[in-house]
């Protein structure tokens, strides 16, 4: 078993006076949801583009509650918004596919965040498990669905990746409720 000896650790800088550190701290209620809102969009994420085949038509959204879960089995997790109109589609498609784009693909991003019929303005093609597959993702994972929690406000789905793919690229990133990338 391999073990850190005290001098590999690097010494950590903490102010002389912890005092000075103001925190103000707030419970989360309906009242102050823009202000946990805005706390939240200071861990940035990465972007994907969740999609799935629903009732012979393909659906697609752009999440950023994308995160892994184990890796084995190798599981993944999202969230949907129950009050999201593609919810119940998502939830019983038996499959879905995570896209995670790179930095160059904004435009995609707003287009699947904005536009209610989004496959109709990019590439795409069918894949396995009749799943809509964009191309030019940086990384994509082709999953079943494991298994749904509740979640609050929004339904937390857990997929079992059937088969990924892992190309090169850059991420794009989510912080702070802007666009960006890696400088």
């Amino acid at each position: 078993m391999h073990t850190t000896s005290q001098s590999n650790l690097k010494p950590v800088l903490m102010p002389k006076d912890l005092t000075t550190i103001k925190d103000t701290m707030t419970v989360p209620s309906v009242d102050n949801q823009k202000d946990f809102r805005r706390a939240l969009g200071q861990f940035g994420t990465g972007v994907t583009i969740v999609t799935a085949h629903d009732n012979h038509c393909p659906i697609g959204m752009t999440v950023n509650s994308f995160a892994s879960v184990s890796l084995d089995p190798a599981l993944v997790l999202w969230s949907v918004a129950n009050k999201s109109e593609r919810r119940d589609g998502f939830c019983n498609a038996g499959f879905f596919a995570v896209h995670i784009l790179a930095e160059d693909q904004t435009d995609l991003a707003l287009n699947f965040a904005k536009n209610p019929t989004p496959f109709e303005t990019c590439e795409w093609h069918l894949g396995k498990h009749h799943l809509p597959v964009l191309p030019r993702a940086i990384a994509r994972f082709e999953c079943s669905i494991h298994t749904t929690y509740d979640g609050g406000d929004h339904t937390i789905i857990i997929g079992k990746v059937e088969q990924f793919t892992h190309n090169e690229g850059k991420p794009l990133m989510f912080v702070g409720g802007h666009f960006g990338k890696f400088s």
